[in-house]
């Protein structure tokens, strides 16, 4: 049964890898846990907390002793002389960025995990920390923002005037820039984004953005083959640079949350982009740790410029919300230890041939396992294999829009064939029936998807009228219409119990306590 040490974290980190809850489940999965005295304390769970957890709270000395150290921040110099040969560490290593690290975990025969170093796969998800703070960070760096801007989001009409809502451009559209959209957007704010990959302008519209693509040729544009941006080319960062300009004179707010793994971050916003803006504007450079994604910006600084333009270089946004952070951290680790001991029994096994496990070693036995073998993975949509495939997209274009042509061409003949032959009152029926599918199929197909429960409530209404004809012909002496009007009153009746109990469920949802 191994035993697991949750350190205290250095000055400035606020964070702690564990809190008392997920602290009980590892408990659980047959390790032993010790907390160092005051590890969580920034991050409000006292001591007495972990102890409730079942964890035992030693010194210093004792935390670092343990047989697999959980941290977050990478170690310092201090830190690594308490490492051991043979003990296990878990943290944020960055072992792309910070390759004399890895020699000095390898040197001391540290097998070394990396919570930041977790394949962008479905699988890996509920073990991938940078998409756990970036969320968190994304978040925050919109409320940074706000306290800066000293004035209103949301746009608002009084007796004194109208005010108009801010504009925010986020530059990127990862976890980190889809946090900041839907938190300036549910503020009231009108907020813009770009990102060079295009698969992501539905995720930008779907949380209240507008997408504003970068207008560049086809095999200009990046696709994403690892859920990480990738470095763009000359033709696109050349329309990017005047995109940019053109918005940071509009707009009141910018938020860069461009990163490339293992490199420095891309310069996106120039000196004349901030000299641009307008006195009061606020940049926030969550790229300002790697380079920064903003000229003049600092990394853990504020600075103001000449022309009144606020540009915050926070490092440490997602430990501004500790708690938080360190519980879904925390959570992370947990997934990751249960990945490791599939018995439950306190041992941590590392299967080398587990992508995932292969992903976050980056030293082991004495050697740098960093870098993995790469796994691909895209989240765009791959084209489909056909007779039309290697086909250019206007002659598939062309291709579709004959086959629907056709198709239409062909209903309208059979549609006056069957009028032709039919007896009446037949032929009359039949065509309201083909008009009201017509119509129904183009009404209902232009209702946004947030009004689809009021419009269940509607089409009740229509079952309802089905079902009082079809009673009414119950009573025609003729079984075939007597059979045909009960299985109209069965399918119509299913439809409105249906629909009541799936809006009820709908609208339980916005019911504080109700049972989902």
């Amino acid at each position: 049964m191994a035993r697991i040490g949750i350190v205290r974290e250095r000055p400035g980190e606020n964070r702690v890898a564990a809190s008392p809850t997920t602290v009980a489940k590892i408990i659980a999965l047959g390790y032993d846990v010790a907390v160092e005295t005051g590890a969580g304390g920034l991050s409000s769970f006292p001591d007495d907390a972990y102890h409730a957890a079942g964890a035992e709270i030693v010194d210093t000395t004792e935390a670092w002793s343990t047989d697999v150290v959980v941290k977050i921040a990478a170690p310092t110099d201090a830190e690594l002389a308490r490492l051991r040969d043979g003990q296990t560490l878990i943290g944020l290593l960055a072992p792309a960025l910070r390759p004399e690290l890895l020699a000095a975990l390898a040197e001391r025969g540290v097998t070394a995990l990396a919570m930041d170093a977790v394949p962008r796969i479905s699988r890996a998800q509920s073990m991938d920390v940078l998409s756990s703070m970036a969320n968190i960070a994304g978040y925050r760096a919109v409320v940074e923002a706000a306290n800066e801007f000293g004035r209103f989001f949301t746009g608002q009409v009084t007796a004194a005037g109208k005010v108009p809502p801010a504009k925010v451009l986020v530059a990127g559209a990862g976890v980190a820039g889809l946090a900041a959209i839907g938190a300036a957007s549910s503020l009231g704010a009108i907020v813009r984004a770009t990102d060079p990959r295009p698969e992501v302008a539905d995720q930008v519209k779907s949380i209240g953005g507008t997408y504003l693509e970068v207008v560049v040729p086809d095999e200009e544009k990046q696709v994403s083959a690892d859920g990480y941006a990738k470095a763009t080319s000359a033709a696109y960062d050349a329309a990017a640079a005047r995109l940019y300009s053109d918005q940071a004179a509009d707009v009141d707010i910018v938020i860069t949350t461009a990163l490339i793994p293992g490199r420095p971050a891309p310069r996106l916003i120039t000196g004349a982009d901030v000299a641009g803006m307008r006195p009061g504007s606020v940049i926030v450079d969550m790229a300002a740790a790697s380079g920064g994604n903003v000229e003049g910006s600092v990394a853990g600084e504020r600075v103001v410029t000449s022309n009144g333009v606020t540009i915050l270089g926070y490092t440490d946004l997602a430990g501004r919300l500790p708690q938080q952070a360190s519980q879904l951290y925390g959570t992370n680790v947990l997934n990751l230890l249960a990945l490791l001991t599939p018995a439950k029994d306190g041992t941590l096994t590392l299967d080398e041939n587990d992508v995932v496990q292969r992903g976050v070693t980056v030293t082991r036995g004495g050697g740098v396992t960093w870098p993995p073998p790469p796994v691909q993975v895209s989240a765009a949509s791959k084209p489909v294999a056909g007779a039309d495939a290697g086909a250019p997209p206007a002659a598939k274009r062309a291709l579709t829009r004959g086959a629907k042509s056709a198709l239409i061409t062909v209903g309208i003949a059979a549609l006056f064939l069957l009028c032709a032959v039919a007896p009446a009152p037949l032929p009359q029926h039949f065509l309201v029936l083909t008009l009201s599918v017509v119509i129904g199929f183009y009404v209902i197909g232009k209702v946004a998807h947030a009004l689809h429960t009021p419009l269940m409530s509607i089409t009740n209404a229509i079952s309802g009228i089905i079902v009082v004809g079809a009673m009414s012909q119950i009573v025609v002496p003729d079984p075939l219409v007597q059979v045909l009007a009960a299985i109209a009153v069965l399918l119509a009746s299913i439809n409105i119990v249906g629909g009541f109990a799936v809006t009820r469920r709908m609208l339980a949802m916005f019911q504080k306590g109700a049972q989902k």
